[in-house]
């Protein structure tokens, strides 16, 4: 299983909106095929090892990340394939909610022992996303930001490149790639005018703005050709700036706001039915807080440079209301501390 949830990952950039799946067919120790689920529209795990076990699968194991689907979307059911190969059992790391046990039920009345729950924190983990958004209709968020030792992203007068080293950035261009989002604020646009393009390391992902005045530029390069850019707006923003927003090509999502601010879960809610599984919030600071405080984040990556700027009233990495004691703010969890370069990396969940 273990085995499986490495093949999985080779997915990562191409299999959205699905799941992310690997697969192993074995007969005892010894492994007969492997396969995965490798891009959206093409074959299932389950198949793409079945196909390359051949004949030799009649009888085997199958060891598969995530329960085989029953029901047709752009491919026939995989149960259906498991069952004409033969296999004797089926070991599965978690069930799938949207199946409903539907996928598990086809095979035990097809005869095969199934088993289920090997590994599956891990299986979990790795298709949170998918998870997620099956059984809240919210998207995944993971926050992500960059800053010094005294906590600024940007020095006094706004300069922000390069806080971080090159290996940090590219980490950062890479958790682009893997989202289906990158979201920032409008201040962020107007302050360091981001194009938030994964610099080749995958695919773009969309690109989000959020903003209740709308005091940017339409000519800002998060609005150049490329992934298409979304804003994110309160339903009494300047009328005439969303047209000037829309004739560069952005679409302009409007949300009721109070207080001037976009209530975001009904934001991230609306994003989410229009295909977004996964969002990256690069921020800025108040974007940050927003999300936090609104109990919207699920992960956190925060990179820390060796260096001071400090500076009254420079950017930092969450601004907001802040919390009233330490006891009181999120805390992350499940901690992982990793060096890159001179960089240091802070990473856990909510």
């Amino acid at each position: 299983m273990i085995r499986a949830l490495n093949l999985a990952e080779r997915g990562r950039l191409n299999a959205h909106p699905n799941p992310l799946v690997g697969c192993v067919v074995a007969r005892g120790p010894r492994v007969l095929a492997e396969g995965w689920h490798d891009r959206f529209g093409g074959d299932h795990a389950e198949v793409a090892a079945l196909r390359r076990a051949g004949s030799r699968a009649r009888g085997a194991t199958l060891y598969v990340t995530l329960e085989p689907c029953s029901r047709w979307g752009k491919t026939p059911p995989c149960t259906d394939a498991v069952k004409a190969a033969g296999v004797r059992r089926v070991v599965i790391g978690a069930r799938d909610p949207s199946l409903r046990g539907g996928g598990v039920a086809v095979l035990k009345r097809a005869g095969l022992r199934v088993d289920s729950g090997l590994h599956q924190r891990e299986v979990l983990r790795q298709n949170a996303a998918f998870f997620k958004k099956v059984k809240t209709g919210l998207p995944y968020v993971v926050v992500k930001m960059a800053q010094t030792l005294d906590g600024k992203t940007a020095s006094r007068t706004g300069a922000s490149r390069w806080i971080t080293g090159v290996r940090a950035r590219a980490l950062g261009h890479r958790l682009r790639a893997q989202s289906d989002a990158v979201m920032v604020g409008g201040e962020t646009v107007r302050r360091d005018n981001p194009g938030l393009t994964s610099h080749g390391r995958g695919p773009d992902p969309l690109r989000v703005v959020l903003s209740s005045s709308l005091q940017f530029s339409p000519r800002a390069a998060v609005f150049a050709q490329g992934a298409p850019t979304w804003v994110l707006t309160g339903d009494s923003s300047p009328a005439a700036r969303k047209k000037s927003l829309e004739r560069r090509g952005a679409q302009i999502l409007s949300f009721r706001s109070t207080g001037g601010r976009i209530r975001l879960k009904e934001a991230f809610r609306a994003l989410a039915r229009r295909g977004v599984s996964r969002i990256l919030v690069e921020g800025g600071g108040r974007t940050a807080a927003a999300v936090l405080e609104e109990k919207l984040a699920d992960e956190a990556y925060v990179f820390l440079a060796p260096s001071f700027l400090g500076g009254v009233g420079a950017p930092t990495g969450v601004a907001g209301r802040g919390w009233p004691r330490p006891a009181a703010g999120p805390r992350l969890k499940d901690v992982g501390v990793n060096r890159l370069g001179d960089d240091v990396l802070i990473h856990g969940y909510f």
